[in-house]
């Protein structure tokens, strides 16, 4: 996302994942038995750190290739994991980057007879697709127990379909939130708000001091989709968001259009986007953060995404977090509550063999949650990972408040979406709401093409 997305994240979260798979059969790759010459015996472990309760096979000898969408310094924080892993097995892993369009990548390599051994997958209705073709493996024991000692119900649900566990929430992300640079905040003498008016007045406060006031990554259409999701689970509420997210309701119900009404009061005003819409449309996630924490005065004085922003703060700009730079939750729209949206990469194997088994395993366990803490931009679901791996107080509250809202959150809805329709670069929800960006008033003509495009891509 993650959306992975850095991207779909980017949890980017996730940066977005693309799904363009053609209804070929597997070419059967997938299922090929780790042959690695070299291999040792099956009774060889490697115990990983004390205390973690995590016992790891001697892999020496075995290639790993491991695939997701993480660049920079998302990659860069995984590294240390797989590097740890090596370290403790012996095995030799290597990190493929599969793009946004991570779906179609990963398609492409199965059918060829040549999967990676694990992927990250940076949107759940890919886990979901994959399963039902056949290509993913089921946890193994050693990954289960990990998972069911670390993470909650919701969390392990999540990474399950039909009743097989396949993957592992390794990455997640909490997507309701908006960074803010604090000089700009007290230069223009503007508050925290609380509520989506108190954020537009806000915005109009900041934009009165000389600063344009938001930043949008909207070349990166995944973004478009993080801001439309937390504006409709706190107007429309819980049960609609569900509802929409499965497509039982379409995209032209009046919940929508009052949504992308009230989406289009930001879009809508080009004083308050910084570089206008055209600047908007041709900033990527990684320039819409850097805008607000370089300069004097700053491109921007907010920027909505979510908590891996943090991390792309403290390596691409002198803003330390928590002091130049700060946060607070997406506001309440309406009478309805602040939304909870939580998104994130999970990890499958692809390939039925030792190695991926056992890189899962360790991906579930608090010793590979803490590594990845450690270098900042990351949030790990492990209930399990004392918060003192988080490098900041900000990360910590975030993950403290993420551990204790339980199982009470939403999943990120275009993550949830076949995605054809949710996780395409150029096309589906991304591009209809870049699209509505261009013209926010056509609220009637974006939710016809949305619901245009839904219906296609689910198939009703």
């Amino acid at each position: 996302m993650s959306r992975a997305r850095t991207t779909r994240i980017a949890l980017a979260v996730a940066a977005a994942s693309a799904l363009a798979l053609t209804t070929a059969a597997c070419g059967g790759g997938g299922d090929k038995k780790d042959d690695s010459s070299g291999s040792p015996p099956a009774s060889s472990t490697a115990t990983s750190a004390a205390g973690s309760g995590v016992t790891l096979p001697d892999l020496h000898g075995q290639k790993i290739e491991v695939a997701a969408v993480w660049t920079g310094p998302e990659q860069q924080n995984f590294q240390k994991v797989l590097d740890a892993f090596d370290k403790l097995t012996g095995a030799k892993s290597t990190f493929v980057p599969t793009g946004d369009s991570q779906s179609t990548f990963l398609g492409t390599k199965i059918e060829g007879g040549a999967p990676p051994d694990v992927a990250f997958l940076a949107q759940n209705g890919v886990l979901h697709q994959f399963a039902d073709k056949g290509w993913l493996k089921p946890l193994g024991p050693q990954a289960q127990a990990q998972l069911s000692k670390n993470f909650s119900p919701g969390w392990q649900k999540l990474g399950a379909w039909k009743g097989k566990q396949y993957g592992v929430y390794a990455k997640v992300s909490n997507k309701s939130m908006i960074w803010y640079n604090a000089a700009a905040f007290q230069n223009a003498g503007a508050t925290v708000p609380k509520t989506w008016a108190d954020f537009l007045k806000t915005a109009e406060t900041v934009f009165e001091s000389g600063t344009p006031p938001v930043s949008i990554g909207g070349a990166d259409g995944w973004t478009l989709t993080d801001w439309f999701e937390n504006i409709y689970l706190s107007q429309a509420g819980p049960d609609n968001y569900d509802k929409l997210a499965a497509h039982q309701i379409k995209w032209t119900d009046p919940t929508v259009k009052t949504a992308l009404t009230t989406l289009g009061q930001l879009f809508g005003k080009k004083d308050l986007i910084a570089g206008g819409t055209s600047g908007a449309l041709a900033a990527d996630f990684p320039k819409s953060v850097t805008t607000v924490f370089t300069g004097n005065p700053p491109g921007a004085a907010m920027v909505y995404e979510a908590d891996f922003v943090s991390a792309f703060i403290s390596a691409n700009t002198k803003a330390k977090v928590g002091t130049d730079a700060k946060e607070f939750p997406f506001p309440a729209v309406g009478t309805g509550k602040p939304p909870v949206v939580s998104g994130g990469d999970v990890g499958v194997a692809l390939k039925d063999s030792k190695g991926a088994q056992a890189l899962l395993t360790y991906i579930a366990s608090t010793d590979a949650a803490k590594i990845w803490a450690q270098g900042g931009g990351y949030l790990s679901a492990n209930k399990s990972l004392d918060l003192s791996a988080y490098p900041d107080d900000v990360q910590r509250d975030i993950a403290k408040s993420l551990i204790a809202s339980g199982d009470d959150f939403r999943f990120d809805m275009s993550d949830q979406a076949p995605a054809a329709f949710g996780g395409t670069k150029g096309q589906g929800e991304w591009k209809d709401l870049q699209d509505f960006l261009t013209k926010p008033g056509d609220v009637a003509g974006a939710q016809a093409k949305l619901e245009a495009d839904a219906a296609k891509a689910y198939g009703s």
